[in-house]
């Protein structure tokens, strides 16, 4: 075989995305909850499990990456055995299902799409968080956050959206 095909073959590159409204406090009071750190805020994401976008999209990018679906398929919302879920015990399932088959993530990005609130101070918890899960050194996951300017769902304070792109190889 040739050098760059056994290259390629042992690469992939998954991309994952979530979004999720913010829940009302008054019937559904929970902890905004953002890569595995309680975010301080007035409202939580609504949600089955505990809403955490980020693992979230991170869940998704490893499972595309490998070609095993999504995150729906694997913890699907009509389980009742998921509601409030600790998103960190999905992501630790999802991680151990990779090295399973061989495969380890070399590095992920994650854009996270919040006009409020502010993320910046919490980066560097939820980096901590993340690779702690995931047994990596602080250089293989990013993350940064973004506003929309106010433009859209995002911009009008109504949600919180997710994007991750992960490399993986074996």
């Amino acid at each position: 075989m040739h050098r760059q095909s056994e290259i390629a073959m042992n690469l992939r590159v998954g991309h994952g995305y979530d979004a999720h409204r913010f829940a009302d406090p008054r019937l559904d009071p929970r902890p905004l909850v953002l890569g595995g750190v309680n975010i301080p805020h007035d409202r939580g994401l609504a949600a089955h499990s505990d809403g955490d976008a980020v693992i979230h999209a991170l869940c998704d990018a490893l499972l595309g990456a490998v070609g095993k679906a999504d995150i729906g398929q694997h913890f699907p919302d009509s389980d009742p055995g998921l509601e409030n879920v600790d998103s960190a015990r999905l992501l630790e399932q999802v991680n151990r299902l990779l090295q399973d088959d061989g495969w380890t993530l070399v590095n992920a990005d994650i854009t996270v799409l919040a006009q409020q609130p502010r993320l910046g101070l919490h980066i560097p918890a939820m980096r901590e968080r993340l690779t702690g899960l995931m047994g990596l050194a602080d250089a293989q996951i990013n993350i940064k956050a973004t506003t929309t300017e106010n433009m859209g769902f995002v911009g009008r304070s109504e949600g919180i959206a997710v994007h991750v792109v992960a490399l993986v190889m074996r």
